[in-house]
């Protein structure tokens, strides 16, 4: 079990069934079921993170300009996405073998 924060309240067996108790007494909102909470971990870990490269990209190398190269890390964080967002806007207009 992970550390808790200093001063984190922990709830005692009788607020613990209070809070139990109120939830069940409101039919139109009742508590998850063990089953129902699984299903829902089991979606939510399938979509956390960024989907896997292999379906939306493809590793390679390539050799660009110093002066193009430092433009684009200049503006921080994501260049990598921004020259290949750069580069389909570029395909709009033009075909590769131009």
């Amino acid at each position: 079990m992970p550390k808790l924060k200093p001063n984190t309240h922990h709830n005692t067996p009788e607020e613990d069934a209070a809070i139990i108790a109120a939830a069940m007494s409101d039919p139109d909102n009742l508590p998850l079921t063990d089953e129902e909470w699984e299903r829902l971990m089991v979606k939510r870990r399938a979509r956390l993170g960024r989907p896997p490269a292999a379906i939306t990209k493809k590793s390679v190398t390539i050799r660009l300009s110093r002066d193009v190269l430092e433009q684009f890390q200049a503006a921080g964080h994501g260049w990598q996405t921004r020259i290949d967002a750069a580069l389909k806007d570029w395909l709009k207009n033009h075909s590769p073998a131009e």
